[in-house]
C-alpha cells in the first residue's frame, strides 16, 4: 500500500473516532499521562506541521484551534496531509531532519506521522469509550519494526516504560504495552 492510501485509511479511522466523541467527551482522561481526549487531537495537529515545514518546506493550512473545535481542527489538518500525499510530486520530494537524515517525503510521513495517528487512534477511542480495535497485522508489523529501536525510542521521552503483558497476548496488546500503554 502506498503512503497516500495508508494515510487515507488510518486517518479515516481516526476521523471516525474524532466524530464519535460523545458530548462532554473531549475532557475525558486519555491514556497518555496528563492528557485528555482533546489533547490527543491537539498533539497530532500541532507537532506535524512544524516537522513538515522544517524538513520539506511545506506549509499546511491551519484550521480552528483544537480548543475551540477539535473536529474541524482535525479535519482541516487531515485533509491537508492527504493533499500532500496525493500530490504526484510528493514521491520525488525529500524530507531532511537532523535526527533522521534525508528520507523520501512520502516515507517520512508514513513512518513518523501516519504511524503516530494509528497509535493515537487507540488513545482517543479508550478515552471516549469507542471501538478500540486496531488492525492486528499493522500492530504486529509496527511492533516488529520498533523492537530493534527500543533503546532509542525510550531515550526520546516519547514512550513510557514497557508494560508487562502475558506472552500469549495478541498483537495489539503487545504493541500498546511496548509503547507504554496499559491495555487493561
Amino acid at each position: 500500500m502506498d503512503a497516500a492510501q495508508e494515510h487515507r485509511e488510518i486517518a479515516g479511522t481516526f476521523t471516525e473516532r474524532v466524530r464519535g466523541v460523545p458530548a462532554g467527551g473531549w475532557d475525558r482522561p486519555a491514556p497518555c499521562a496528563g492528557w485528555v481526549a482533546r489533547d490527543v487531537v491537539g498533539h497530532l495537529v500541532e507537532w506535524f506541521p512544524g516537522f513538515l515545514r522544517a524538513g520539506a518546506g511545506i506549509e499546511l493550512p491551519q484550521g480552528p484551534p483544537v480548543g475551540e473545535d477539535p473536529v474541524a481542527a482535525w479535519q482541516v489538518h487531515s485533509d491537508a496531509v492527504q493533499a500532500v500525499l496525493d500530490d504526484p510530486a510528493c514521491g520525488g520530494r525529500t524530507l531532511s531532519n537532523p535526527h533522521i537524515g534525508d528520507l523520501p517525503l512520502d516515507r517520512a510521513i508514513s513512518q513518523f506521522y501516519t504511524a503516530d495517528v494509528f497509535l493515537h487512534t487507540w488513545d482517543l477511542a479508550r478515552a471516549t469509550g469507542q471501538d478500540e480495535r486496531l488492525d492486528p497485522d499493522r500492530c504486529a508489523a509496527m511492533l516488529e519494526g520498533m523492537l530493534p529501536m527500543e533503546a532509542t525510542m525510550r531515550g526520546s521521552g516519547h514512550y513510557g516504560p514497557r508494560v508487562d503483558v502475558p506472552d500469549d497476548a495478541g498483537p495489539q496488546t503487545r504493541l500498546l504495552a511496548f509503547i507504554g500503554r496499559d491495555p487493561r
